[in-house]
């Protein structure tokens, strides 16, 4: 199955503003639970790409492994800095055109890179100020 960095950025989304209390802890399976259905991805898509946001230890599992699904504690440090530099829906369709026609093809860190570097720009515009 390919990854597709949309669905990764939309769980994010959806796994940040579960309301989950501190300290809690849940499980998700994308067969399961409508809190992570996303529209045009069926359950093995998402269950797959839940899959990898545990991999790219972009969330905390609390250790659980269930059958399907993830354990969930909340985003990791690096969970939430990739959600923060993609976040915005301008910015996240400039990332994706960039990296597609001057690479190619790209990670997960090259895009980050390449969102923070537009999110740069538009501070310094903004502000006047070379960073």
């Amino acid at each position: 199955m390919k990854r597709d960095m949309d669905l990764i950025r939309e769980l994010l989304l959806k796994l940040e503003a579960y309301p989950l209390r501190a300290g809690g802890m849940c499980t998700f399976s994308a067969f399961d639970d409508e809190e992570i259905r996303v529209e045009g991805f069926n359950y093995n898509e998402i269950d797959y790409h839940l899959a990898l946001l545990k991999e790219a230890a972009f969330i905390d599992d609390g250790g659980v492994r269930p059958m399907s699904g993830i354990g969930f504690r909340g985003l990791t440090w690096a969970g939430h800095d990739f959600l923060d530099s993609v976040r915005d829906p301008k910015i996240w369709l400039k990332t994706m055109k960039a990296a597609e026609i001057a690479a190619g093809g790209f990670t997960v860190d090259l895009l980050k890179d390449l969102a923070k570097g537009l999110i740069k720009k538009q501070i310094e515009e903004y502000a006047g100020i070379k960073l």
